[in-house]
């Protein structure tokens, strides 16, 4: 673990071939007519037919063996502190197996799980940076790790996030893990959020923590942050009928997590469709948390909302890549030219019942991972945390 630094993307071009089925990641789009993707230096420079394109001179070239491709799958809501090591459940290696599940980026809610996590301003800011530059220079098993997310106490004046902002801190924890909580707090950090060009993000439904606070549809309409965190819960939910409202009235993105109230979750997607909003929805696992950590947290979400959601499997996907990368800013998520090379070789498991990935899904199967690709360099092989998957990839 100690060895896997940030080493950047795959120096030369990359060749991926005979894929069987191509998702993008775009939910105006979902699958592509396409069976190959070129990548120079870790980003994808050409995409379409094999017949169409320059395979010439590749330095590596991976087979698909018909294999179904999807981008790297985005943790939108995750509690990282260190390395790849978790207090919560004195657990190391989360961040890697989250890898084999898939998982490319994650993006901090906040390093609340640090012991001793310090609440003044001095040590609020020295914290975010001290993340933020640790992931910046440390991926483990490549996954590129968005941390520094500081939680907003009540002391806090508007200059605190003018420094962080100067600092490079691009988005805050969620309102809710410290003393700003309710309503009118909420809405004035927000609201300075908003001006000093920093991200929001809110605590949905009851404590997750000691310490933590009850957040009510009221407190979250009042301070409209850019995105209601778990808004199935964190992992206690608001009343079904609140999550409707805030589905029509909230105006940030609306996210379901793997460690809240699934039933919430489903009816936060049935909503967030009858407002015309699933643009809006994002998936993330809200680990580690007290019912521990879950590599396959983002494919079992994605299978859930497919399955027992009824949302077309192409377009399940979508919620945990391009709709992450799009309402939150991220240079990943969607295979498109200039994306980074971060794919996910699946299929179904073997012996699923369903005919294909998509079905498979469909019918509440976790699909199995080949192989998974960060920035054009392969970090896994076949996946520790799935079943096998039906087909699988080589590097020829």
């Amino acid at each position: 673990m100690a060895h896997d630094v940030a080493v950047g993307g795959a120096k030369g071009k990359l060749v991926v071939r005979n894929i069987g089925l191509l998702l993008s990641g775009d939910l105006a789009q979902p699958i592509l007519d396409a069976d190959t993707i070129i990548a120079v230096d870790g980003r994808i420079t050409a995409i379409g037919k094999a017949a169409d394109l320059d395979l010439s001179e590749a330095d590596q070239t991976i087979d698909a063996n018909g294999s179904p491709v999807s981008p790297g799958l985005i943790d939108s809501h995750c509690h990282p502190v260190f390395g790849d090591w978790t207090p919560r459940q004195n657990q190391l290696g989360w961040i890697e197996m989250g890898v084999n599940g898939g998982v490319t980026t994650l993006v901090s809610a906040g390093e609340v799980h640090l012991p001793g996590r310090p609440k003044d301003a001095i040590g609020v800011k020295a914290l975010a940076v001290t993340a933020q530059r640790c992931f910046q220079n440390f991926r483990p098993a490549g996954a590129k790790v968005i941390a520094g997310a500081p939680v907003a106490e009540l002391d806090f004046g508007r200059e605190v996030f003018e420094e962080l902002k100067a600092l490079g801190i691009r988005h805050i924890g969620e309102i809710g893990l410290g003393t700003v909580a309710k309503g009118p707090d909420a809405k004035r950090v927000a609201d300075w959020c908003r001006e000093i060009g920093l991200e929001s993000i809110m605590h949905t439904g009851g404590p997750s923590i000691a310490g933590s606070h009850f957040v009510n549809k009221d407190d979250v309409l009042e301070a409209q942050p850019d995105v209601v965190s778990h808004i199935n819960g964190g992992p206690t939910s608001i009343a079904q009928a609140d999550i409707r409202i805030l589905c029509e009235k909230a105006k940030g993105a609306l996210e379901v997590v793997h460690n809240g109230n699934e039933k919430s979750a489903l009816v936060a997607l049935e909503a967030a469709l009858e407002a015309g909003r699933l643009a809006d929805v994002l998936i993330g696992t809200d680990a580690p948390a007290g019912s521990g950590v879950q590599p396959n947290g983002i494919l079992r979400m994605i299978t859930l909302l497919a399955s027992l959601g009824n949302l077309p499997a192409e377009q399940a996907f979508c919620l945990a890549t391009g709709n992450v990368a799009r309402k939150r800013s991220l240079d990943a998520g969607l295979i498109a030219e200039g994306y980074p090379a971060d794919f996910v070789f699946l299929d179904k498991p073997q012996h699923s019942s369903g005919k294909n990935l998509l079905e498979a899904v469909s019918l509440g199967d976790i699909p199995g991972i080949g192989m998974v690709v960060i920035d054009g360099l392969v970090r896994t092989g076949r996946s520790r945390s799935t079943p096998p998957s039906h087909t699988a990839p080589a590097v020829v």
